[in-house]
């Protein structure tokens, strides 16, 4: 049965696409579907998982039309679970993980040669990408249930399943329902005490606090409202200005800057249809009770554990690490736990080539279209680049503060120097990092979003390949010998600081006041031992 008689004119009535009118409905309908879930009681597990299940099932089917590629979707799930069930050795999650990606990845092939996978039109890859960071990283907690404790990190010690799920419990968190076609996705953990209740229990105060901590719908609805606005942005203003206008022959008719600028404005338009669907599946999962993170300083709670993205942090970032930490969350989540760190041999620290496979596995898990691989391929190098600069060049720009040395007494154990302020050097930094992080991250993306490898190029060399610019001039820079120089330099403000403090009282104590060597000092020092 479809529902195709009640969408067909609501979609002609409101201007949209048919998948687009369906999906935003699904996540609409989610909100109030997230207050039924939350009033089923914990001693009713059963029925909260057949709940999720059921209104899954009607999405994907009688809603979406997406009957078959639902049942593919199933037996990922079933495949997954008994794999996890039956391989006890190291290679289980490596199973799972391969058996996962590769489906995936045929289907994305499937989309490229019989379907379009530039014309915006519903997939079931979309489902099936949320599906493979949920199993894929279930595979890796019962590995980590499975490994002695003091082999693990804080958030592998949190996620881990020692207790293996039922069939029942595992489809329902499979197929949890606010999540299940755009994510974000959720752990099995968090998803057991979601359902059981215990991701509430947390004591403020003398007195226990309420099952259902307050707050829920108003942080939900609140949620909502801006996602709309966020569509509402998408929808008026994609059709006049976005990536695409870098190809047309309007855009080639204006200046240099101005192409730049509308680049800069067209990235965010297209963004703000992320933020739109992101926000919105935030909203309905606060109101099944996911997304609790405990009290504030007064007592009120809060609900930022099932956030996808913080706009001001992508839109105004002081680096590239803090937009890459502010989007798509739960994915960056994904990729750091269960590919960056788990391919970074045990006992050496991630480097570049950590990255790079990270990067790659991100690509294949986005598509086949080479504006994915154009995009992560240079995210890794600028990734590269902002490590490189932040350990270099920006402590240069920061007070040197004298350790302590001596014993210290159980009350102040915990006692630092007080810094002084940033210089207005520091201040200039943060400013021009927030500039050539923007500039760079909208050149970078521009393929995301063209998707063809033609239309691509055609935007880069009509900006000049200013990004390429920058990040080749960077790499350039800190790999002919800028890092060491930059080093050296810190290690000079350290050492004068240092002979500073110990000339002023003999020894260094907490209660002399930080020295700090001025930055032209050293380039002066260091000059003279150059010339």
């Amino acid at each position: 049965m479809s529902l195709d008689f009640f969408f067909v004119p609501l979609a002609a009535k409101v201007g949209a696409s048919l998948d687009q009118v369906k999906l935003i409905t699904c996540l609409l309908v989610s909100y109030p579907l997230g207050s039924l879930f939350i009033r089923i009681p914990p001693s009713r597990p059963t029925l909260k998982h057949l709940f999720s299940i059921f209104v899954a099932s009607f999405y994907f089917v009688p809603v979406l039309n997406q009957g078959l590629p639902f049942l593919t979707l199933l037996g990922d799930v079933l495949a997954t679970y008994f794999v996890a069930l039956t391989v006890q050795g190291p290679r289980m999650p490596w199973i799972v993980f391969g058996l996962m990606m590769g489906h995936l990845f045929l289907n994305h092939i499937e989309r490229a040669l019989y379907g379009d996978p530039f014309d915006g039109s519903y997939s079931i890859t979309g489902p099936q990408m949320v599906l493979v960071m949920k199993l894929t990283t279930f595979a890796w907690n019962v590995w980590d249930g499975r490994r002695p404790v003091e082999d693990l990190d804080k958030w592998q010690m949190k996620m881990r399943v020692s207790k293996f799920p039922s069939l029942l419990e595992f489809l329902g968190f499979s197929l949890y329902f606010p999540g299940v076609l755009v994510g974000p996705y959720l752990e099995f953990a968090t998803y057991s005490s979601l359902v059981d209740g215990t991701l509430f229990d947390v004591t403020g105060g003398s007195e226990p606090r309420k099952p259902i901590p307050t707050g829920r719908k108003r942080t939900a609805y609140r949620k909502m409202l801006f996602a709309l606005a966020y569509l509402g942005i998408y929808m008026g203003l994609s059709p006049k200005i976005s990536f695409h206008t870098s190809v047309t022959d309007w855009f080639l008719e204006q200046s240099l800057p101005y192409r730049i600028l509308i680049l800069q404005i067209g990235g965010f338009v297209e963004r703000s249809k992320y933020y739109g669907v992101w926000i919105l599946t935030e909203g309905a999962s606060i109101l099944t009770g996911l997304g609790f993170t405990g009290y504030g300083p007064s007592g009120v709670p809060t609900w930022n554990g099932a956030a996808n993205v913080e706009v001001w942090k992508i839109e105004v970032p002081e680096n590239f690490k803090m937009l890459i930490d502010s989007w798509n969350i739960r994915t960056n989540v994904w990729l750091r736990e269960c590919v960056y760190k788990r391919v970074t041999p045990k006992g050496k620290k991630a480097g570049f080539k950590s990255s790079m496979l990270t990067y790659l596995t991100s690509a294949i898990w986005h598509g086949v279209s080479a504006g994915y691989y154009f995009t992560f391929l240079l995210g890794g190098f600028v990734t590269t680049v902002a490590r490189l600069a932040r350990s270099t060049f920006r402590p240069l720009l920061l007070p040197v503060v004298s350790k302590p040395t001596g014993h210290k007494s159980a009350d102040d154990h915990d006692a630092r120097p007080s810094q002084p302020p940033a210089s207005l050097l520091k201040a200039a930094y943060d400013v021009v990092g927030t500039v050539c992080t923007v500039l760079v991250v909208n050149f970078i993306t521009t393929p995301f979003i063209l998707l063809h490898s033609s239309d691509s190029i055609e935007t880069w060399r009509r900006l000049c390949w200013y990004g390429l610019w920058m990040i080749l001039g960077a790499m350039v820079f800190f790999y002919s010998g800028g890092t060491t120089w930059l080093t050296g330099l810190q290690a000079e403000r350290v050492r004068r600081a240092n002979v500073a403090s110990v000339s002023t009282s003999g020894t260094v104590t907490p209660s002399i006041p930080p020295t700090v060597v001025p930055l032209d000092a050293v380039f002066r020092e260091a000059e003279k031992k150059l010339s």
